[in-house]
């Protein structure tokens, strides 16, 4: 008998860590996790088993067909908005054609188990293009089809899978005498900036919040890269990995689209200082604009509608600002740090 197992790739990263955690607490699901760097050493114990490689490793995502009937595939790896602008061209290849790469497979495992898998993809806020402030302000809170024309290379691919991802699942060789009865089932959610407690924020172009609260903790000066009335929506890591699970838990009935809105609460940069500034007080934050990076953030909403999803999977998120900084951040984070001290 063929092994059920959940697959996860870019396990390693900010939402993986979480992510795996959780479905490790679930009875009877095993977890295969692949990234491109060694898995942390606590989360080798939530693992059936770990694979160090690449997305555009053809031959290894041919084996883990072989070898393992995949029922749900958590798409995770990419290169994020920063780190994508350097590089574009290799961003592209990652986030695009590794996402192809198991796009296709997730159609071949559907084909031969007799049941679509279920394909979870977690976008971003960055497929979003707003002209100028004066609009930004003006729209506020962004529904789906909005204003999707995005400034970045991390944008651009993120938006261009989400597309990809409609297709496989509803139009996949839809010319094709011999086209198959079964394909993925995509589901994506555009995040907002993430805040986790347990990693290091890796390139995000949203990070600054993040970033402003790590090197308090850890006494270290930062420079904020945005200005202080700039605003975007946030959401703490815990609300993001529930979900990615409510989103893979809900009924095919239940959904009327393919991908989703979600968000918590949108703070400006001014605000998230005087947050860290009460639980650090001798923290050394300054504001210096890097004017690239402000226009990115300028191009993202204030704010997102969620409306769609609330409606068809309940979603709601367990932390507001206040309840993120007070009983998740602050408390983990303090942590963090006197461990490593």
């Amino acid at each position: 008998m063929r092994k059920e197992v959940v697959l996860i790739t870019g396990a390693n990263g900010e939402i993986g860590h979480g992510l795996i955690k959780e479905l490790s607490k679930r009875n009877g699901i095993q977890i295969v996790a692949l990234d491109l760097k060694p898995l942390d050493e606590s989360l080798e114990a939530c693992c059936d088993r770990f694979i160090q490689g690449d997305i555009l490793d053809s031959m290894l995502l041919g084996r883990l067909m072989a070898e393992y009937d995949i029922t749900t595939i958590y798409h995770l790896a990419s290169i994020l908005s920063t780190k994508a602008e350097y590089n574009p061209e290799t961003a592209h290849k990652i986030n695009v054609e590794g996402t192809l790469n198991l796009l296709r497979m997730g159609v071949e495992l559907s084909t031969w188990q007799g049941n679509s898998v279920k394909f979870i993809y977690p976008s971003s806020i960055a497929v979003y293009g707003i002209p100028d402030l004066e609009t930004k302000h003006k729209e506020s809170k962004i529904k789906e089809w909005m204003w999707c024309n995005p400034i970045t290379m991390y944008g651009c691919n993120k938006l261009y899978c989400e597309n990809l991802g409609q297709y496989y699942t509803q139009h996949y060789r839809q010319l094709a005498k011999d086209r198959g009865k079964h394909s993925i089932d995509f589901r994506c959610i555009r995040f907002p900036g993430l805040i986790s407690a347990d990693t290091i924020p890796t390139g995000g172009t949203s990070d600054y919040g993040p970033e402003m609260l790590h090197s308090a903790a850890k006494g270290e000066p930062y420079a904020c890269f945005v200005r202080p009335d700039t605003r975007i929506p946030f959401m703490a890591m815990p609300d993001a990995i529930k979900s990615l699970l409510m989103l893979e838990n809900a009924g095919c009935d239940t959904l009327t689209r393919s991908v989703y809105n979600i968000t918590s609460f949108a703070p400006t940069a001014q605000e998230l200082y005087e947050m860290v500034k009460k639980a650090y007080p001798s923290a050394n934050i300054t504001f210096e604009v890097n004017p690239p990076r402000q226009a990115i953030i300028d191009s993202w909403p204030e704010d997102c509608d969620d409306s769609a999803a609330r409606n068809d999977w309940g979603w709601q998120p367990d932390y507001d600002m206040q309840k993120a900084f007070n009983n998740y951040l602050l408390p983990s984070i303090r942590e963090l740090y006197r461990k490593t001290d």
